[in-house]
């Protein structure tokens, strides 16, 4: 028996882009809008009558601003929320807001209507992992300002790396994870999958969260102790050893599984150069990038950890590592940083997940 269409209510303040975007998802296979409406107050009415899977959510909108319309939704009515915003420094940071208030995919939005064409395949790739989120009140979570690992003064091996990998709903996953882990720690290296922009205002966001420095990579950057370097959007990060310390390389090669930047890309690159040296963690997502690079990491020796299927926003990039074998331990989102700081410290053996 065949899948029910995936419900969709588009929200946006043009009745040409709600046009457009009605067309290109009622297009795509499996998916169905019933229903557009140009502000907050409309929609209310329409997820009342029509009871969409998916809300497709533009961030400008009168009466009431996407960001606070999305608040009141997640406590009164929560459900899955794609985001729509313009591809500008201020755009960014509300949608991350956004995201921190509980919407799980962010996608940039066209500067013109007539481009919404180019969003394609992507917006129904988004909307096809935003159906498969069960999304609850409590999916806002509260910003830990202080990290709150204890830990002695540690000298790590200047081979020493620690890896991570998310997509969907992973810029909340890795705000949770790089907020609890100390400073005093190896080279941090980031691949989310993010638009260009986004993975700017990300970094910096919680740069400031951070007892780490986080930055958005830049080509040539070199690899420090007690920093964590975002792939930028549309590019993907590969780490290479030269003379005695890590650079980081990016490129605009071909997207892995529609994605750049790739998990699998940066995974693959430090297999070859660090091996047993590095831990790596795949966080929540949908899709499989990153499962064959983290085999990789694996069978070079390195140590291996996925998010469980309870913590995960999309229990898809973990569980494909498992199958394939590429996990050591399934942990959840809380206790992920504490496995870093460990298995960066002394690493131990540990029964692969099955």
């Amino acid at each position: 028996m065949s899948r029910p269409n995936i419900k969709v209510l588009v929200i946006d303040d043009s009745a040409s882009v709600r046009q457009e975007l009605t067309s290109l998802l009622n297009r795509s296979k499996g998916i169905q809008v019933v229903g557009d409406a140009s502000d907050a107050y409309e929609a209310k009415d329409l997820i009342i009558k029509s009871d969409p899977d998916v809300l497709l959510l533009d961030m400008d909108m009168p009466r009431m601003d996407g960001i606070t319309f999305l608040k009141v939704l997640m406590k009164h009515h929560p459900m899955p929320v794609v985001l729509l915003s313009h591809l500008t420094r201020s755009g960014a940071y509300d949608a991350l807001e956004c995201a921190n208030a509980g919407a799980v995919e962010i996608l940039a939005k066209p500067s013109c209507d007539h481009q919404m064409a180019t969003l394609g395949d992507e917006l129904a790739r988004k909307i096809r992992a935003a159906a498969e989120v069960k999304v609850t009140p409590s999916s806002t979570v509260a910003i830990n300002k202080a990290p709150p690992i204890h830990h002695r003064a540690a000298t790590y091996n200047p081979r020493q790396l620690i890896l991570l990998g998310a997509s969907t709903g992973g810029t909340e996953a890795l705000r949770e994870v790089l907020t609890n882990l100390p400073a005093d720690l190896p080279g941090i290296l980031i691949v989310q999958h993010i638009p260009p922009e986004f993975s700017r205002a990300f970094a910096e966001r919680v740069n400031r969260l951070s007892a780490l420095t986080v930055s958005e990579a830049r080509h040539g950057d070199i690899v420090q102790p007690g920093t964590a370097l975002v792939a930028p959007g549309d590019y993907h990060m590969i780490v290479q050893w030269t003379g005695d310390e890590y650079t980081v390389h990016l490129n605009q090669d071909t997207p892995i599984f529609h994605q750049r930047p790739s998990v699998d890309k940066l995974f693959d690159s430090a297999a070859m150069c660090c091996g047993k040296q590095a831990v790596a963690a795949l966080l929540t997502g949908m899709g499989k990038d990153g499962a064959q690079g983290m085999l990789n990491l694996k069978n070079a020796g390195c140590h291996t950890i996925a998010q469980d299927r309870e913590s995960c926003t999309v229990y898809g990039m973990p569980r494909a590592a498992v199958k394939v074998g590429a996990v050591c331990e399934q942990l959840p989102l809380e206790e992920i940083a504490a496995a870093l700081v460990d298995h960066s410290r002394s690493p131990r053996k540990v029964a692969f997940a099955s």
